[in-house]
């Protein structure tokens, strides 16, 4: 067998381990643990306050939209941080990428906010 396929196995292996160990640890848990079910246990909680009518509320779709242009911002700043340390041994073939690859972003964001996707209402 190849190092490359070996080094392939240890992880496999590592990952197997993991996946057993998670496996028997909750199958334990689930044999200690009391279980004692009734019918305010099983009730749904709110804070508190008995819960009332069908649980249906329709949420804003500018809150998700909000959230992945949160993440997408925050995937970002993880690309530029090793490009920033990187940057002399990259050059000006290393700032052109890093300034293409910033303007798209930019125009995601003039996108979102020409939409009004960035007010929080």
């Amino acid at each position: 067998m190849s190092d490359f396929l070996r080094s392939y196995l240890v992880v496999a292996i590592f990952g197997g381990v993991g996946v057993a160990l998670v496996g028997a640890f909750l199958g334990i848990a689930s044999l200690l643990r009391p279980s004692k079910p009734s019918e305010q246990k099983l009730m749904t909680y709110e804070s508190g306050v008995n819960p009332t009518g069908d649980m249906w509320a329709q949420a804003n779709i500018r809150y998700y939209v909000f959230a992945l242009l949160f993440v997408l911002f925050d995937v970002e700043a993880i690309f530029i941080f090793p490009w920033a340390s990187r940057l002399e041994a990259l050059g000006v073939f290393g700032l052109v990428e890093m300034a293409i690859f910033v303007f798209i972003l930019l125009l995601g964001l003039v996108y979102a906010w020409r939409k009004g996707m960035l007010k929080w209402v």
